[in-house]
C-alpha cells in the first residue's frame, strides 16, 4: 500500500510539473505577444492620429506607416522571436491535440475549401493585398492561446504565422506547425 501511495504521489507531481511547464510557456508567449503590443502601441502613438475616412488611401498609408515604423524598430525581428523553440514545440502539442480521430479530416478540409494559400513569407513583410488570407479552423483556434484584438494566427500551408492586422505585418511565423 505504502509502494502505491508513493507511485501514486510520483505520477501526481510529474503530471502537475508538466502542466506547470506547460503553462509557463503559455505564459511566455502571452508575455511576449504583450511585448509587441507595447511597442506597436508605443509607434502607434507617435503617428499621427487616423480620421474616420472611407479613403482606402488614406487608411493604407497610415497602414504603411505603421508597418514601416514596425519595421524600424523590429530591424532585427527573426523567426522565433515570440514563437521560440519551446513555444513553437507547445503549439504543435496544442495543434496534434486538435487533429485527433474525425478533426484530422475535417480541419485538413477546411484548408482546402477555404483556398489555400501557398507563399513565402518572412517576418516584418507585409501579407499582399489580393492574396486571400486563410482562415485558421476553429478546432484548431481553441486549442492555441487567444490573442489581442489586431492580432490573428493565420496558416500559409504549414506554416502559421502571427499577422498583426491593423500594420498588416507578419509578426511572427512558425514552421511545420500542422503534421
Amino acid at each position: 500500500m505504502k509502494l502505491l501511495l508513493t507511485i501514486l504521489i510520483a505520477v501526481l507531481a510529474r503530471a502537475d510539473d508538466r502542466v506547470n511547464a506547460d503553462a509557463q510557456i503559455t505564459a511566455d508567449f502571452t508575455k511576449r505577444v504583450a511585448d509587441y503590443q507595447q511597442l506597436k502601441k508605443t509607434l502607434e502613438d507617435k503617428q499621427p492620429r487616423l480620421k474616420e475616412t472611407g479613403s482606402e488611401f488614406t487608411i493604407q498609408e497610415h497602414e504603411h506607416k505603421l508597418a514601416k515604423a514596425i519595421r524600424e524598430a523590429r530591424k532585427n525581428a527573426r523567426p522565433g522571436d515570440i514563437f521560440t523553440p519551446p513555444i513553437s514545440a507547445e503549439f504543435r502539442r496544442l495543434t496534434g491535440l486538435a487533429m485527433v480521430g474525425n478533426n484530422t479530416a475535417r480541419i485538413h478540409k477546411s484548408l482546402q475549401d477555404s483556398e489555400p494559400v501557398q507563399m513565402q513569407l518572412k517576418v516584418g513583410d507585409s501579407y499582399p493585398a489580393g492574396v486571400p488570407e486563410q482562415s485558421t479552423p476553429p478546432t484548431l483556434l481553441l486549442n492555441l492561446p487567444a490573442l489581442p484584438p489586431g492580432l490573428e494566427y493565420r496558416l500559409l500551408g504549414p506554416t502559421l504565422i502571427l499577422l498583426d492586422t491593423k500594420a498588416n505585418i507578419v509578426v511572427d511565423l512558425m514552421t511545420n506547425a500542422l503534421r
